[in-house]
């Protein structure tokens, strides 16, 4: 089955809150190498004027990723996740993402474009703090490739 091209507009509803912990965020950073103490240590990041650990910038794709699972289980989507690979990512942020955040997603299809056999599907994931305040929009594109 093709990717559906109804699904461009599509709006998933917001996430149930997501609480930034402060391993989660050191993890994350160990694992994309951010080396920078604001990641890990408490002190450093509370000096550079932060209340807790600082996410590295990428880690909003952590909720972008439940997000698109979301979407991924929606059965009418037409994308065989088998298929997929991630083609682009951007992220555009207000502020940085801090150990004990509570953030909440929701992510929209932005575009649906279907090349030869194969298909795009860009998606933008607009994360909010507890109060409503923007965060971090992040941006990405999957490529689903058709029958080879």
């Amino acid at each position: 089955m093709p990717v559906n091209p109804e699904l461009q507009g599509r709006a998933l509803p917001p996430s149930e809150p997501y609480l930034v912990g402060r391993e989660k965020v050191r993890e994350f950073a160990r694992a994309v190498f951010a080396t920078n103490p604001i990641h890990l240590d408490v002190d450093a990041a509370r000096a550079a004027g932060h209340t807790d650990v600082v996410a590295p910038p990428t880690f909003a794709v952590v909720l972008q990723a439940l997000a698109l699972d979301e979407l991924l289980a929606q059965p009418d989507t037409g994308i065989d996740f088998s298929r997929v690979v991630h083609g682009d990512q951007r992220f555009t942020a207000s502020r940085a993402i801090v150990a004990g955040d509570e953030l909440t997603a929701q992510l929209t299809v932005t575009s649906v474009k279907t090349l030869g056999a194969h298909s795009m599907v860009s998606a933008a994931t607009a994360v909010t703090d507890a109060s409503g305040d923007h965060v971090v929009t992040a941006i990405s594109t999957l490529v689903v490739r058709g029958d080879d």
